[in-house]
């Protein structure tokens, strides 16, 4: 059996762990935007109009960030 638990974010959730709002999310998911982030987790469809993110994806792209800028001041 496995234990991986797989957890799906709604917006307001991956807002909570960014510190991003709601704009902001969807500013760096719009390539047209100047804030746009190619590296930020994308949100998949769970119905008609209801989308969510993989939580581990947005947490490795917190590690990400954080090594990156880590790397950046040494």
């Amino acid at each position: 059996m496995n234990s991986t638990r797989v957890r799906v974010l709604r917006i307001q959730d991956v807002a909570d762990i960014t510190g991003y709002s709601r704009s902001a999310i969807y500013d760096r998911l719009n390539p047209k935007s100047p804030r746009y982030d190619e590296e930020f987790p994308r949100p998949f469809k769970l119905g008609i109009s209801a989308v969510g993110w993989l939580e581990s994806s947005v947490h490795a792209w917190i590690v990400m960030r954080v090594n990156k800028s880590q790397f950046e001041a040494s």
